[in-house]
């Protein structure tokens, strides 16, 4: 019979009324403690007044006219307690949520069920002879089903720095798609559903089913209830065109090529040119004419008459005056006192070693830092303050322990399906590996040390964020996917056919879902490790890409430890445990298992232990200079005068001289408090001895070419050399000093406390060697007059014949170096290949690298350097990062909430926000994940449609969510001012129960786990202190990328400060990372290296323009050769692979004080010389200095660098050995070839003044003869 008219319209609109359950029956044998629905198939009834609040909060969209609905009240508390979960996760997002709760509010009430749910099984209830649905079919239109999924794919999960779907999709959010994500929420695996609901995906009716396709929200739009889109964090669509990162500054070239090579070669051809034209030029004029000794470029080869008194003291000038009588106040000062030094020689001595003794005292109170934040970074530096800011307020950063373990097994094995493809697993995940790692794992555990008697396990120390409801200790490991239990990683669900669930199926389900509780398996194991957190795959496993985490080549497990900041007790038992780990680990020994590892206190410790091995190498390396100084000093005429004109005793003494103006420096230093560190430990005796020994050879051997006067006693003798010798080596030791001292102004502090014990041991070294070494030296020339042996002073020989020889190195100087070096047609090619030297380390200097590969600081027999290599080869992401909001930002105002928050209504330049926009860039930024917001959670917590917040209505007192009690009651009224963000008093009185509440199954948000740190309350938790943000870096291999990882950062952490107005105030943002105390003294060190290099090349400028007499182009030349020396280091440092850093800056800066030795001698030699041309004055300083500059610097050192290439020591080999070869190469070959013959072609004029002085004091003499030769 066909129905017409009304009678059909009321027959459809009853049939769209039609229900399929109502009400709940008896308990589901899938999950007992829920029940399933009642099958109905009448019309939807009015909902009891009881269940309409509930309806109005959960579904309000079926609030109309009497509300008749198919369900009652008792289905939408069940349905409140399923949905808490999902609700404190998605109702970030407004327009997910809603659609969200659509799907379920049509599932579970809808007035017209019957159009899309198609119950299918049914089975009796006894009890109630009632029918209750065990199997249903949902029609769901695709459309909604996409719209639903595109709203909520982005919404993020602050506290762990995923994204939602992560935690509610059974697997990763990048492998959830519309369809998975609904079927995994009906899946009766799943923990959660009662009963079987088979969603079934179409857009047209079918089978007589209308799929259900309401209307939905996107995540860009506003609900009609007012509440606003959902953020950019939470919806991409809302954050315009993804962020760019500015483009990287393309490479500076000329015509394609490296535009600072053009220029250079460019500039050196340009030179050659000028030169070489110069020199025809002056080569024409010559054979025309005869220039003058004082023409500007070339020298004549016939000598004025310089024996005309009358016409030269016409000539001289007011400043050669003055030049030669601050020259001869000089050496009468030091003639006077070179006299008293050998006629009272006791005195001197005695007073010298009572000096000495004195200051060496010091050395009882000497520390050494090993302390790597010590050494690295000053005090107040920028990054040691925002470390010490962090550690006052939220504790030290954590101890790591870390494993990172590989296996020598090639095989890999498969896991055959049941649902799709095979799996392939890597040979590291194999079952019986996977046993041994987890008994290695728990040995570790269960280590014991002991400290002062006591026992320390690692549950003493180890870190515990739900203490003290949950004491296990936090551990990293792929192990506790099976709570790090043998009984659940042997798991196996399996019939003769298939294995349904085992280690491989909870593995493949806990790396796509980490904070599970349920891995809707047979056996129901949980995912979350048994600390109460979440172990992120890419946290515990390496070698793996993109996500494809059964592919992992590595395991990797973290044990953190608590750091202690002032408790030397507390930190006394982590380091015991520490070394007992270490001895463990070393003396493990496992087939199967390649382990590398690393302790906190590895470095430290390898640092020390490379120092004590490497103390061998530096006594061999000194004890050879030693000798050689001990036996070179000597001048030997015979073999039968071998013992008497030996210098072993005098040479002995020198050294002991050099150490103790060391020794001294160290103590006084002590003395005022001043640790030591490595650096100067190794470097200033090196220093100090090559600066030292080059003035004794300068001494004793102009001394040893002295010939003695008539009339002349040995103490007079020796005051006039000293006259003569002193002023040069008081220009390099003062230049020297004061260049150091003005280096100690530098902010690194490696290179501020070299430069000041290097200044103060050189000042010290100076006056003993004009002291008490004179004083030694006339004692020895004594008893080499008396014929009495070195060493054994009291055997004299036989009277005899003494004969006066030069020594080889000094006639092989005199006779052939310096006349060849001095050639006519050598001297342009020294120019020519000096200068294209310059102009080459012009080049690169830009291109030597900057920062210290951290392997370089091990020794190379040591442990850690494996561990290095694998950190960067296996770990998927880099250390934490922590943008820290210091005391003062007001959180109880909107205003103030908007500017941090990430959530619906934040700013969109806030502080969460702007993190999470350059996570978006990470190649760039460096930072790779979106930051854990306290806050974002806290406001999810404090919802009143969430069942996290609720306190006791007698006491006030909190609530957790887990506890069954009526007299719990909510935080905030389900109003819609409850529905709003808390503000003032009431943001405070909740925030602490936050911050206490464990995260349990029924309140995924508690903050204690994740944020009980990341909050300071004050003023009786009444106002938030500091507060921090974390996110992390990306992977960190090279120096440049910790470089630009702190740059970047930096520069957010700025950017974030303007946009909320704090640029100017206290209360600023700052980033900050564990490993910023080490590079942040990169971000400056160019700047640092040109500043120091300069204030050395100035100092050196000055000191000598002083002490030549106001000689200004000396200064000018010897600052000149002295910064191509140092320019050519770079130069070294690029071709022999040497990063800019402390310890090579330390090198550039020693390098100048060295070079001093190797160029102030030839100047000032060259300076006082009276011969007529510039050649013969340079020919004659080269000869008289350069063998003693050679012999004391060069040949002295050379022995002594070789040795330091056979230390263990990477840092040895490569900022000792080759930096320091480099040093005595570049400055001898600059001192002893390149400045002789600058000095030939530009050196300044000689002093007409000192001319005439030399003639009247030599006049009658021998010497008269010798100078008009």
């Amino acid at each position: 019979q066909t129905i017409k008219g009304p009678d059909r319209i009321f027959w459809e609109k009853a049939q769209a009324q039609h229900c399929i359950w109502y009400g709940e029956c008896s308990n589901s044998t899938i999950l007992p403690e829920k029940k399933y629905n009642c099958n109905y198939t009448g019309p939807p009834k009015p909902l009891p007044k009881d269940g309409q609040g509930l309806l109005q909060e959960l579904c309000p969209g079926l609030v109309y006219g009497n509300q008749s609905v198919c369900c009652d009240t008792q289905q939408l508390k069940t349905l409140h307690s399923n949905i808490q979960l999902p609700l404190q996760y998605l109702s970030r997002c407004p327009a997910c949520f809603f659609n969200f709760m659509t799907l379920f509010c049509e599932l579970t009430c809808s007035p017209h069920q019957s159009q899309f749910l198609n119950a299918t099984e049914f089975s009796s209830d006894p009890v109630d002879n009632r029918t209750n649905v065990v199997k249903l079919s949902y029609y769901i239109s695709n459309m909604f089903a996409n719209a639903m999924y595109n709203a909520c794919k982005d919404v993020e999960a602050p506290s762990s720095n995923v994204k939602a779907l992560s935690l509610l999709c059974g697997r990763d959010a990048s492998q959830c798609n519309p369809t998975n994500w609904i079927q995994y929420m009906f899946d009766i695996k799943n923990g959660q559903v009662p009963f079987a609901i088979d969603p079934v995906f179409e857009d047209d009716p079918v089978s007589g089913m209308t799929p259900m396709g309401n209307h939905t929200f996107d995540c860009t739009e506003p609900l009609d209830d007012g509440s606003g889109p959902c953020s950019c964090q939470d919806c991409s669509k809302a954050c315009g065109p993804k962020p760019v990162p500015p483009p990287t500054p393309p490479p500076w070239t000329i015509l394609g090529l490296d535009a600072m090579n053009i220029i250079m070669w460019s500039s050196y051809m340009a030179f050659l040119f000028v030169f070489i034209t110069a020199l025809l030029g002056a080569w024409c004029c010559r054979k025309r004419t005869i220039t003058s000794e004082y023409g500007p470029i070339q020298d004549s080869n016939q000598p004025h008459s310089l024996n005309d008194s009358v016409k030269l003291s016409s000539q001289v000038t007011c400043c050669e005056s003055l030049r030669e009588n601050f020259a001869n106040a000089l050496h009468y000062v030091f003639s006077l006192w070179g006299s008293f030094c050998v006629r009272q020689p006791l005195l001197v001595i005695m007073l010298s070693m009572v000096l000495v003794a004195a200051c060496s005292t010091g050395l009882m109170h000497m520390r050494v830092t090993t302390n790597p934040v010590d050494l690295w970074s000053a005090p107040h530096s920028e990054a040691r303050q925002e470390k010490d800011y962090f550690d006052q307020h939220f504790g030290p950063f954590f101890r790591t322990e870390q494993l990172i373990i590989t296996t020598p097994w090639t095989e890999w094995f498969k896991l055959v399906s049941t649902t799709g493809p095979d799996i392939l697993f890597a040979p590291i995940l194999n079952i019986s590996l996977l046993q041994q790692v987890l008994d290695l794992q728990t040995d570790i555990e269960n280590l014991e040390a002991e400290y002062k008697g006591q026992k320390v396990t690692l549950k003493d120390i180890c870190v515990s964020p739900l203490a003290p409801y949950n004491n296990n200790c936090t551990i990293l490991s792929v192990l506790n996917y099976f709570q790090n239990s043998h009984e659940v990683l042997n798991h196996t669900f399996a019939d003769e056919f298939f294995i349904y669930a085992d280690y491989h199926t909870h593995f493949l389900y806990c790396v796509s879902s980490p904070v599970a509780l349920d891995d809707m398996g047979h056996f129901h194991d949980p995912c979350m490790g048994t600390f109460g957190g979440p172990v992120f795959p890419w946290l515990v496993l390496g070698g793996y890409e993109g996500t494809a985490y059964n592919n992992a080549t590595a395991l990797v497990i973290t044990f953190p430890v608590n750091n202690y900041l002032n408790d030397t007790d507390k930190l006394g038992k982590v380091l015991a445990w520490e070394k007992e780990f270490i001895s463990f680990m070393k003396n493990y020994s496992n087939p199967n298992l390649t382990i590398s590892f690393s302790s906190e206190r590895s470095i430290e410790d390898e640092i020390d232990r490379e120092s004590n091995s490497d103390v061998g190498t530096i006594i061999i390396s000194y004890v050879i200079m030693f000798v050689y100084v001990s036996m070179a000093l000597g001048n030997i005429h015979s073999f039968r005068r071998l013992l008497v004109d030996s210098k072993i005793s005098l040479g002995i003494a020198g050294i002991l001289i050099v150490l103790s103006s060391v020794a001294c420096s160290l103590g006084i230093y002590s003395y005022a408090g001043v640790p030591l560190t490595l650096i100067v430990i190794e470097v200033i005796p090196f220093l100090v001895l090559a600066v030292g020994v080059d003035n004794i050879f300068i001494m004793v051997q102009a001394v040893q070419r002295d010939e003695r006067m008539q009339h002349e006693e040995l103490h007079q003798q020796i005051g006039r050399v000293l006259g003569d010798v002193a002023p040069s080596m008081l220009l390099s030791s003062i230049s020297e000093t004061v260049a150091f001292f003005l280096g100690s102004l530098s902010h690194m502090p490696a290179v501020k406390t070299f430069s000041f014990f290097a200044a103060l041991a050189i000042l010290i070294d100076f006056l003993l060697q004009i002291s008490c070494f004179v004083s030694l030296l006339g004692l020895d020339m004594k008893r080499q007059e008396r014929n009495r042996l070195d060493i054994l002073c009291c055997i004299k020989l036989p009277e005899g014949q003494q004969e006066k020889t030069e020594g080889l190195l000094f006639r092989f100087f005199k006779k052939v170096f310096a006349p060849f070096v001095l050639k006519e047609w050598v001297r342009p090619l020294v120019v020519a290949l000096f200068v294209g030297m310059l102009s080459f380390s012009i080049a690169v200097t830009d291109k030597v690298e900057i920062g210290l590969d951290q392997r370089l600081s091990m020794p190379d027999d040591s442990y850690v350097l494996d561990y290095f290599g694998n950190l960067t080869e296996y770990l998927h992401t880099g250390p934490p990062v922590y943008f820290v909001v210091r005391e003062g930002h007001d959180y109880r105002t909107s205003y103030g909430q908007n500017q941090v928050c990430g959530g619906v209504g934040c700013n969109n330049d806030s502080l969460v926000q702007q993190v999470y926009t350059a996570s978006l860039m990470s190649d760039y930024s460096k930072i790779s994940t979106t930051p854990s917001s306290w806050l974002d959670d806290y406001f999810d917590w404090v919802k009143p449609q969430s069942t996290c917040c609720r306190y006791y209505n007698a006491t006030g007192a909190f609530c957790n969510a887990s506890v069954v009690d009526p007299s719990c009651v909510r935080c905030r009224p389900m109003t819609p001012s409850g529905k709003q963000r808390p503000n003032g008093t009431e943001f405070m009185k909740f925030l602490p129960m936050f911050l206490s509440d464990n995260p349990n199954i029924k309140c995924g948000k508690g903050g204690h786990a994740a944020y009980s740190t990341a909050v300071v309350l004050k003023d009786n938790n009444t106002n938030v202190g500091a507060t921090y943000f974390m996110s992390y870096h990306t992977i960190l291999k090279t120096s440049s990328d910790f470089i630009d990882a702190i740059k970047i950062a930096r520069e957010l952490a700025y950017n974030i400060s303007v946009s909320m107005g704090l640029e100017n105030k206290t209360h600023f943002v700052f980033p900050y990372s564990v490993f910023y105390v080490f590079y942040e003294q990169y971000l400056s060190i160019a700047h640092d290296t040109a500043l120091n290099l300069s204030m050395c090349l100035v100092a050196i400028f000055v000191v000598t323009t002083v002490l030549l007499g106001f000689e200004l182009w000396s200064a000018v030349l010897v600052s000149l050769t002295i910064a191509m020396i140092v320019v050519n280091m770079f130069g070294v440092m690029w071709l022999w692979g040497i990063s800019l850093n402390a310890i090579s800056l330390v090198n550039l800066v020693m390098s100048c004080g060295i070079s001093v030795e190797f160029c102030s001698h030839i100047v000032r030699a060259f300076s006082i010389s009276t011969k007529s041309t510039r050649v013969e004055r340079a020919e004659e300083a080269l000869a008289h200095m350069g063998s003693s500059v050679f012999s004391g610097i060069m040949l002295t050192k050379f022995g002594g660098i070789l040795i330091l290439a056979l230390s263990k020591s990477q840092i040895f080999q490569v900022f000792y050995f080759r930096m320091y070869l480099a040093i005595v190469l570049l400055g001898a070959t600059h001192g002893l070839i390149f400045l002789p013959v600058l000095l030939s072609y530009a050196g300044p004029s000689v002093n007409k003044a000192k001319v005439m002085t030399t003639r009247s004091r030599f006049s009658g003499t021998e010497r008269e003869r010798l100078l008009n030769d």
